[in-house]
């Protein structure tokens, strides 16, 4: 029962921080055309905050493996209030970027140290499950972002940002006061030790390290599959603009229609899923899904047939990012801290060279962001198929009867 509402405060943590990276998409470009800005200033908006997520999810994670899960998340849990509020200030462009890159700092410790909790606290037969809880709780913050983020910038741009900034002190409060530590002191001790040593190194070369370890294909995937999901989600709002004529409204129920989806793939299936097939068959259906859901989504010319051709997209791909993550947690031989920082590592460095791909793409051919990101997914299936059963711990499946 203990464990179920400790699931609970981080499934309500991650909601609220992603509501917040959730209203940005849909509001984000109508920010930019306010201040007289174009394409590539939406551009870098998107990936300063991917790149200072890369440089600090890491440092957080090991953070979090030496000092405890619990204030690290508080860590994160506040950046995250303070980042919004300023975003929900600003009157000038620069401010948005030190908003955008604040927060990419703070709030990058909540993820990884979430993700590191879960480790903590679940058998491996669980953890898929309980990484699927996450990701689900992800989706629910990007239903609930777009949606209030659409319809309360009708009244003011800044709005749903002040909200944002409230419930992440709501957030603050319960984890303070209802959060037990995860890491007794013993592991802290352990932990911090084996961390010393590698905490001189440049985050580049524990990167580079970590890829000729038990983990580095996955790491690499985790590029991948942030690489190609940001060639969809860094242009979605212009591309919803140019082809549709939508709005801010419009592009956030589509996007509301997204999370629901993806919470409920991610929360209902992942864990029985990963008990019955194991991560490494799920991945890589939903690498070869995802490709395709890509590729047909070029083809909807209406409201409808864009939720069916999206629709299918999500259903492949929402399982994709809490498979690789668990993939990961089972075959990290550290910290777990220190593996779900190099996997958000990872994943933010896709989203750094992402929406620069998809802008410069964009401006060539609307399209091409879309067909790219169907090229990606399909070489990432196709390594798959190659080197992912090559770790040196074999995953396999657990029967369903247990």
């Amino acid at each position: 029962m203990s464990n179920r509402r400790n699931i609970g405060l981080l499934f309500f943590t991650l909601v609220v921080v992603m509501m917040g990276f959730g209203m940005v998409i849909p509001i984000l470009p109508f920010y930019v055309e306010q201040f007289n800005a174009g394409g590539s200033a939406l551009g870098l908006l998107m990936a300063v905050y991917a790149l200072m997520q890369f440089i600090f999810a890491p440092v957080w994670g090991r953070l979090s493996d030496q000092h405890g899960r619990k204030p690290i998340l508080m860590v994160g849990i506040l950046g995250n209030a303070i980042a919004n509020l300023l975003f929900g200030l600003s009157n000038q462009l620069w401010m948005l970027f030190a908003a955008r890159a604040l927060a990419g700092i703070l709030s990058s410790a909540t993820l990884p140290t979430a993700m590191a909790y879960i480790g903590d606290s679940t058998s491996e037969e669980d953890r898929g499950g309980g990484m699927g809880i996450m990701g689900a709780a992800m989706g629910v913050g990007m239903v609930i972002g777009p949606g209030i983020g659409g319809w309360l910038a009708a009244r003011s741009l800044a709005l749903p940002f002040f909200l944002a900034a409230g419930l992440s002190l709501v957030a603050l409060l319960l984890v303070w006061w209802l959060l037990p530590e995860s890491l007794t002191a013993e592991a802290r001790r352990e932990m911090g030790e084996t961390a010393v040593s590698g905490s001189f190194k440049s985050q580049f070369t524990d990167m580079w390290q970590a890829l000729s370890g038990p983990i580095g294909f996955l790491l690499l995937l985790a590029f991948l599959v942030s690489f190609g999901l940001t060639n969809f989600e860094s242009v979605f709002g212009l591309y919803s603009l140019q082809r549709f004529d939508y709005g801010p409204q419009q592009v956030g129920g589509i996007l509301m229609f997204i999370g629901l989806l993806s919470a409920v793939v991610q929360g209902g299936l992942t864990g029985p899923l990963s008990r019955r097939w194991g991560e490494s068959a799920i991945i890589k259906a939903s690498l070869l899904g995802s490709a395709i859901g890509f590729a047909i989504m070029l083809l909807a010319f209406n409201l409808a047939t864009i939720l069916l051709t999206v629709g299918f997209f999500i259903i492949s791909n929402a399982m994709l990012r809490p498979a690789v993550s668990s993939l990961t947690s089972r075959r990290a031989r550290g910290g777990q801290g220190v593996a779900m920082g190099l996997n958000n590592s990872f994943m933010s460095l896709g989203r750094i060279v992402g929406p620069v791909w998809a802008g410069f793409l964009f401006d060539v051919n609307i399209h091409w962001p879309y067909l790219s990101g169907a090229v990606v997914m399909l070489v990432g299936f196709g390594l798959c198929l190659r080197f992912l059963d090559r770790a040196r711990e074999v995953e396999t499946a657990v029967p369903v009867s247990r």
